[in-house]
């Protein structure tokens, strides 16, 4: 493995406030859609499935979830008429398939709104 490969994996893991819980978004699904505006907002991608691992600090215990986040998307948009969701991460943002820590909140805040998620 080059240097240019190594990815730190505290890049890729997110806390919850409290310090007792670890997120890590692994990318399962993107779209082949086309970006809209590339010159302004860099090489994207839009991403339709994730795999989110939490890991419970406090007891080692590990919860896993797929999330199709197109569908959880529409749903939102369906039942309370707005959606935060951002799929559109940008690839440099993506590390061996993750998501790095500072765009989990984009991706999930569908899923945290409908109550799929408690983090």
């Amino acid at each position: 493995m080059s240097f240019d490969e190594f990815v730190d994996e505290r890049m890729l893991i997110s806390h919850d406030i409290f310090g007792k819980k670890e997120m890590k978004i692994k990318i399962l699904e993107v779209s082949d859609e086309q970006p809209p505006s590339q010159w302004k907002f860099g090489n994207r991608v839009k991403i339709n499935k994730i795999l989110i691992t939490i890991k419970h600090l406090d007891t080692q215990e590990l919860e896993e979830g797929e999330f199709n986040i197109a569908s959880i998307e529409n749903e939102l948009v369906s039942k309370r008429h707005y959606t935060s969701t951002n799929r559109w991460v940008p690839s440099r943002d993506i590390k061996n398939g993750y998501v790095i820590n500072s765009r989990h909140t984009s991706l999930i805040s569908d899923a945290v709104a409908l109550d799929y998620i408690v983090f």
